[in-house]
């Protein structure tokens, strides 16, 4: 689903980046863990194509991302690939469903078809009840579980995770990781997930450590 060969990444005179080599199958999931400041989230950003490497390779679901245009690639990112962020990033002046379907708005979903699908995917996350509910009206597990459903809302090749549960009780966290591997299993999801919860790491189907700006063997 992704593989990743000689990426390099530098901000000024600080390499953050040094040679990343990764190859990451379909249905797997993938955690990144390592200290603050080893790449782990330069790394995410350069998978999720929000940022470009200084150098090397990176192909997503058969696709050579750095020949794409500015265009091509922000259509390729709508639908190829969803978020998940430690905050949950969703509109506070739209209610569930709205905020749901949105990335389907902008890849152009007529509005009956994209409803649908997000009242499946509601359904499928037990939020049915909550679907007219804006963010402040709902729990932190809640909106995380939202934001989910808008990751998976273009039926994306991977979804990628920054510390999804870092802002959660340890009960939301633990339903939420479940929830992943449901995904996964239920739907055939791939996620790579760069997180600091041990648990996460562990549950893993593989663990990948960065540190110093390379993968740690």
């Amino acid at each position: 689903m992704i593989q990743a060969t000689g990426i390099h990444k530098s901000f000024g005179n600080l390499e953050v980046l040094k040679g990343i080599d990764l190859h990451i199958a379909k249905k797997e999931i993938v955690s990144i863990v390592g200290a603050s400041g080893a790449g782990k989230t330069t790394l995410l950003h350069i998978l999720g194509t929000l940022d470009r490497p200084d150098r090397g390779e990176l192909i997503i679901n058969e696709t050579e991302v750095n020949r794409l245009n500015d265009k091509s690639l922000a259509s390729f990112r709508n639908l190829q690939i969803g978020f998940v962020f430690q905050f949950h990033h969703l509109l506070p002046e739209f209610t569930a469903i709205e905020n749901v379907c949105i990335p389907a708005f902008i890849g152009g979903t007529p509005k009956d078809q994209a409803m649908k699908r997000g009242m499946e995917l509601l359904d499928y996350l037990n939020l049915t009840g909550r679907k007219d509910h804006k963010p402040s009206q709902l729990s932190g597990g809640e909106q995380q579980r939202v934001a989910v459903a808008r990751a998976l809302i273009n039926n994306p090749a991977v979804v990628l995770a920054d510390e999804p549960s870092g802002n959660l009780d340890s009960k939301s966290a633990e339903e939420l990781h479940q929830l992943f591997f449901r995904l996964r299993d239920e739907l055939g999801q791939t996620f790579v997930i760069v997180t600091h919860n041990p648990t996460l790491a562990a549950m893993s189907d593989r663990t990948i450590t960065i540190k110093d700006g390379k993968i740690s063997l």
